[in-house]
């Protein structure tokens, strides 16, 4: 498949991601959204449901994770691409490393947790048993956009409350 063509199912695939985190935004949830992709066909989906779930694990990718898995009836996800719209955390790093994922594609570059190239690189660690292929900044302004109108909206309603 030629790069151009690989980018454009990149980026149709952030999109179904990018919906994902929209959710997250309607629920007043840190809007992250993710999905697994494998021969085609999204087999996982989830968006941030920290709040609602009063559970700090409850990030979009192990949601995703966790659906692709239970999906395919295995914990290993070794022929499939994760799509996420902010670069995962540490644990969700780990999370990625443990369920061998094929790939991750991801936009939105994570400046004070990111653990896929910014501040770790936990999915490329040659130090781990698994190595993952890293595609990153796919849609990016999309994915940031969301993330800078979330948390200025936050600040707007601190603010007014603080009045």
């Amino acid at each position: 498949m030629a790069l151009e063509d690989l980018m454009a199912d990149h980026r149709r695939w952030m999109k179904a991601a990018i919906r994902e985190a929209e959710r997250a935004f309607d629920a007043d949830e840190v809007p992250v959204g993710a999905i697994v992709v494998q021969d085609g066909v999204i087999i996982g989906k989830g968006y941030n449901q920290v709040e609602r779930l009063s559970d700090p694990t409850a990030h979009a990718e192990i949601i995703a994770i966790t659906a692709a898995c239970d999906r395919l009836g295995n914990k290993h996800l070794t022929e499939a691409t994760l799509y996420v719209t902010l670069e995962p955390c540490p644990m969700c790093a780990g999370a990625i490393t443990l369920a061998r994922l094929k790939q991750v594609v991801y936009g939105a570059f994570d400046e004070k947790a990111g653990a896929a190239s910014t501040l770790y690189n936990i999915p490329q660690d040659p130090r781990l048993n698994h190595y993952v292929d890293l595609v990153s900044g796919v849609e990016e302004q999309q994915c940031a956009g969301l993330l800078t109108e979330f948390f200025r909206r936050k600040r707007d309603r601190d603010l007014s409350r603080s009045n």
